[in-house]
């Protein structure tokens, strides 16, 4: 397997589990409530890309300039973070709600800028970052990306057709226990290298 390809399947699954319960994903549920699925997707995709795009650069940048053995050590405290982090759980605030449901202009302007605000320091951005400081750019930005906008879409149908959400307990441990994973992968790696 290339890279780029190694790159994107590990940028999309990482990117997909983080963003299963997350805060994005009750967010499109709630635009689905009130707009077509079409422009909620878009909307999440071009808010995505540019987030992810800034992640990846800053990523990218502190790759290049730091040791690998210290990234990845690094990285894999991060990842057992994102676990504690999805553990806990999100939910959206009562403000976070209210401009989801009364967003009266183009569904995908509204989409779009709550999700670029909602994104910006959010776990799936950081986690972004950390995956860009190992991995070829491209393939981390578009993996990231893709995966979140899987993640979305399905939460866009669940919350178009079913009206309820996916068993919430049973996602947040699956997915901390998949970060638990990465980040324990990335710290053996580490001591690997710095050893």
């Amino acid at each position: 397997m290339d890279a780029l390809t190694a790159s994107f399947l590990l940028s999309f699954g990482v990117i997909f589990v983080a963003e299963l319960g997350d805060k994005s994903q009750l967010m499109a549920m709630t635009f689905a409530t009130r707009f077509r699925a079409m422009p909620v997707l878009v909307g999440i995709t071009v808010a995505t890309a540019v987030v992810h795009a800034v992640s990846v650069g800053v990523g990218f940048g502190l790759g290049s300039a730091l040791p690998t053995g210290w990234i990845s050590l690094v990285a894999g405290i991060a990842f057992l973070g994102f676990g504690a982090w999805t553990l806990r759980g999100d939910t959206l605030t009562d403000d976070e709600r209210r401009k989801a449901q009364r967003a009266t202009r183009s569904a995908v302007i509204a989409v779009s800028v709550a999700f670029f605000l909602a994104e910006l320091g959010d776990k799936t951005m950081l986690a972004t970052i950390t995956l860009a400081t190992q991995h070829g750019w491209f393939g981390t930005w578009a993996g990231s990306t893709v995966g979140m906008v899987v993640a979305d879409a399905i939460a866009i149908v669940v919350g178009q057709q079913l009206g309820r959400r996916l068993p919430e307990k049973t996602i947040r441990y699956g997915a901390a226990a998949l970060f638990a994973i990465f980040g324990i992968w990335l710290i053996a790696e580490a001591v690997m290298k710095l050893t």
